[in-house]
């Protein structure tokens, strides 16, 4: 069942958490195919209910499901917020992965997190490394519900034969992020950072951490386009990553989000706050084989989401 040929066209396309920055650019994606797209809100459908779900499938059942849907956010909100983060995200994985079981979905996909690989893994990580070694504690009950996730997807596989699949992207930026300025993660946090001095006229841009650690960045378009990619293609058990398969140093990534959005001043870390994992790079090598590759530059991601926070600012304003 490796890579069994999947045709889109035409098919009834559930996206869950489709307001998110992940599920609005995967509708983007799709509206590109000849699919019938389905997405709820949350006033409808709280996909941690499970008679909610149960019931909605029960009504619509659709033909293909895309999990987008996940309770996210940044260090600080992983860290304090350890409740919600491990119920929120283990139900919503069980209640949609079984509806979709329940309901005769032929295929299904779950979007996972690279906090799934342990603190310490050796880089770059490949797939075959989730559950060697203990995870970054700050977002641990995150990375648990995702590996919840993963695990269910296998489980469904083996003992129902579903053709459900599990992806697992990296850092992800672009339209729709979120910009609150303490749950955000780092490429909003620095563009609101960056946006803000440069009006004001601040001196200096305080960036958390030392500025070491090393991420790898892709643009959630590109994600949208590769999930779309493998819905098509593959039919693995394992897990694919998607990322570029290139890092950054936390210090040249704020130079670069800087020199785009134009701000002049000095770039000051503080050394108070915790770097995270030292290094998370993906090895995409999996999915090159299958087929696909990261499109978007870092600068033109960065210079699009720029955009698309200064459009939200001004809809926001009227």
């Amino acid at each position: 069942m490796a890579n069994v040929p999947f045709e889109l066209k035409g098919k009834s396309v559930y996206v869950a958490g489709h307001r998110g920055m992940v599920g609005s650019a995967l509708s983007r994606r799709l509206a590109l195919e000849d699919v019938k797209l389905f997405t709820t809100e949350r006033s409808e459908v709280d996909l941690r209910n499970q008679v909610q779900v149960f019931d909605w499938f029960a009504r619509t059942r659709p033909q293909v499901v895309f999990i987008a849907a996940a309770k996210v956010g940044g260090i600080v909100a992983n860290d304090t917020l350890r409740a919600e983060f491990i119920y929120d995200n283990i139900a919503i994985a069980a209640n949609v992965i079984h509806a979709a079981h329940l309901h005769g979905a032929e295929k299904l996909m779950f979007l996972g997190s690279s906090c799934i690989y342990p603190k310490l893994a050796a880089q770059p990580l490949r797939e075959d490394m989730v559950l060697t070694g203990p995870l970054e504690p700050t977002n641990e009950p995150y990375a648990i519900a995702k590996i919840a996730g993963i695990k269910m997807v296998e489980a469904y596989r083996s003992q129902y034969g579903s053709d459900f699949i599990s992806v697992m992207p990296t850092n992800l930026y672009g339209p729709g992020d979120n910009y609150h300025p303490e749950h955000s993660h780092v490429v909003a946090a620095l563009i609101r950072r960056f946006h803000e001095a440069k009006v004001s006229g601040a001196a200096n841009v305080v960036v958390w951490g030392t500025g070491t650690p090393r991420r790898e960045f892709l643009y959630v378009d590109d994600m949208a386009d590769a999930c779309v990619h493998l819905m098509k293609t593959y039919s693995g058990a394992e897990l694919v990553n998607v990322g570029t398969g290139e890092d950054i140093t936390i210090a040249e990534f704020g130079r670069v989000v800087a020199g785009v959005i134009g701000y002049r001043g000095e770039i000051a870390f503080d050394t108070s706050h915790p770097d995270g994992t030292p290094r998370k790079l993906l090895d995409v090598s999996r999915l090159a084989r299958l087929g696909w590759r990261a499109q978007t530059s870092l600068e033109d991601g960065i210079r699009r989401t720029y955009e698309a926070y200064l459009s939200e600012q001004t809809a926001a304003a009227h």
